[in-house]
């Protein structure tokens, strides 16, 4: 069983990775969270698999950094509000629902709040 576990979690960071890269590459999808979940899941791989994905330029660079709150600077900031922005107002305009409507525009405005008062801005990373 521990085997199939491992697998899977090896697998889904596997995937993780390769998301995180198309979103360093492609400025509508977002790499961060991506390569969190990627080093979440090698983490629970196994003690090599996580060794090996922590050695890496990917994990120094975009991972290491958030888990130590050095923040994120203005341009990550700035390009992950607007397509989570996007994605809210599609769901604003499309779901028909009153309710919703208000807690999405709360949400977006709550995100808005974090990432600017909570999340400190850094100069740009080497």
């Amino acid at each position: 069983m521990k085997k199939i576990k491992s697998a899977i979690f090896f697998i889904l960071g596997g995937v993780f990775l390769v998301l995180g890269i198309i979103g360093t590459v492609i400025p509508l999808l977002p790499g961060g969270p991506f390569y969190l979940l990627a080093a979440f899941c090698f983490a629970k791989s196994s003690e090599r698999i996580e060794a090996w994905f922590k050695s890496t330029t990917v994990y120094e660079k975009y991972v290491e950094a958030f888990l130590q709150k050095k923040g994120m600077t203005k341009k990550e900031k700035i390009r992950i509000n607007l397509i989570a922005d996007f994605f809210i107002l599609l769901s604003v305009i499309y779901v028909d629902i009153l309710l919703v409507k208000i807690l999405l525009v709360l949400l977006a405005l709550y995100k808005h709040y974090y990432f600017i008062k909570k999340i400190k801005t850094i100069k740009k990373r080497k």
